[in-house]
């Protein structure tokens, strides 16, 4: 695979140093197999950024149930930091039920699970004498209650350079609360279906969508803006270059729930590390098309991630 154009950008000049920070919905996938595997976007994107080696931390909120001991139980078996993991005694951990139409998943999301009452009063300190994170990632669907919502505002508060990984599931969201979102980030995710929604500028050819991700990008100052294309690979743009990327061909096709996460999980490695915009989308793409090949956004296998390490490196 290759990248069509590209120009020679650097996703974040030197790199960052200290911990990702995630915040945002943990919850259960629940298949129409009657399978059910641990899903979330931020969940999904801490998981392989631990399987890369780094070492991120992931506030969200799980209930007091055998389903929130389950996922905690997750998470220390993958050696992932439970200390912005919080616990509800009133609200249940969160599920989605997921049906595939045309290898397509659509998500029926429940209303009042715990991730939507992230409280911002038991946030992990981020002041000076904390200074262990590097940046904040986040999505949109976890703002979908006030009170989740709240707790972000803290946290971007907090002045960590922002990546949004956008997730419009209707009807948990409004086109107020997106823009509000991306006001202030550095680092933009979505779909190409999801860049139509938001900027009228969308079609569906590269040229359309560079111009519509250009758009965004001026209007909000972001630095970069990335739009995946699904089988047709990703483009981006930044404030002076871009980068299209050829798909890649999936090896034995399960479901493509969580490739979006895998795709953006690899471009956040990509910030950490300095690499360039067009690099880090080729790798990002590769171990999506990886992804879709195993049932769920996460993969069971404890030597999934090596053969991707030992590529970067060479």
């Amino acid at each position: 695979m290759s990248a069509s154009r590209q120009s020679g950008v650097i996703l974040q000049p030197g790199g960052l140093v200290g911990r990702p920070l995630l915040f945002g919905e943990v919850l259960f996938d629940e298949f129409m197999d009657g399978s059910v595997v641990l899903g979330g976007a931020p969940f999904n994107v801490a998981w392989h950024l631990r399987g890369f080696g780094l070492d991120p931390l992931l506030i969200s909120r799980v209930g007091g149930d055998v389903l929130g001991d389950r996922l905690l139980e997750r998470l220390r078996a993958q050696q992932l930091d439970t200390e912005g993991i919080q616990r509800d005694d009133a609200h249940p951990t969160g599920r989605v039920r997921v049906t595939l139409v045309d290898d397509q998943p659509l998500f029926s999301i429940l209303p009042q699970q715990a991730y939507d009452f992230i409280d911002a009063a038991h946030l992990p300190p981020l002041d000076s004498a904390h200074s262990r994170f590097s940046l904040l990632y986040h999505g949109s669907l976890a703002v979908r209650n006030t009170v989740s919502a709240q707790a972000l505002a803290a946290l971007r508060d907090s002045g960590l350079p922002i990546f949004i990984d956008i997730n419009l599931r209707p009807p948990w969201w409004s086109l107020g609360d997106i823009e509000a979102l991306l006001a202030g980030g550095r680092w933009l995710k979505l779909n190409h279906d999801e860049l139509a929604e938001l900027s009228e500028l969308a079609g569906q050819t590269v040229n359309d969508l560079l111009h519509g991700a250009r758009s965004l990008c001026n209007r909000f100052g972001l630095q970069t803006v990335i739009v995946t294309r699904g089988s047709q690979g990703a483009v981006a743009v930044t404030a002076d270059g871009m980068a299209i990327i050829d798909p890649v061909p999936v090896d034995g096709f399960t479901d493509s729930v969580g490739a979006g996460d895998a795709f953006s999980a690899v471009v956040l490695v990509g910030i950490q590390r300095g690499w360039a915009l067009a690099t880090a989308l080729r790798r990002a793409a590769s171990f999506a098309a990886a992804v879709c090949a195993t049932r769920g956004a996460i993969p069971d296998q404890a030597d999934f991630y090596q053969p991707f390490v030992d590529s970067w490196k060479r």
